[in-house]
């Protein structure tokens, strides 16, 4: 058992690895994919980004916060918060980008949604 262990320890640290590997290229190719589809000047990038990054943990941080209930309440209460949230950044949006960059922003995220779910769709078809 003692030799186990070390082995053990050693395919968790590299499957921890690989996850942060995997999240880090899922990040810079979301950051490619809507810079290129928003045709960010490099002004508008540089503010851009900050917020978005910003409104990105938020989002994450709002799922967290519901993760795991089952309640119809609650989840009413996800939907409201996330509604909440998309109004309040959307203005901040306004702010840094035009209208129109703004609406294809959102049409690039869900786009990116959809090509995300299709390509694991695809990887899990080929691994069975």
């Amino acid at each position: 058992m003692k030799k186990l262990f070390p082995i053990i320890l050693l395919l968790v640290s590299l499957n921890i690895t690989a996850q942060h590997k995997h999240k880090e290229r899922i990040k810079a190719l979301k950051v490619s994919f809507i810079t290129e589809k928003l045709d960010l000047s490099a002004k508008e990038a540089q503010a851009f980004w900050p917020v978005y990054n910003e409104y990105s943990k938020a989002k994450v941080n709002l799922r967290d916060k519901f993760k795991g209930s089952d309640d119809a309440d609650a989840m009413v209460k996800q939907k409201e918060e996330e509604a909440s949230l998309l109004k309040s950044y959307n203005e901040k949006f306004k702010e840094i980008l035009p209208n129109e960059k703004v609406s294809l922003l959102h049409k690039a995220e869900s786009e990116l949604k959809k090509k995300i779910l299709e390509e694991i769709k695809k990887r899990n078809a080929e691994t069975k």
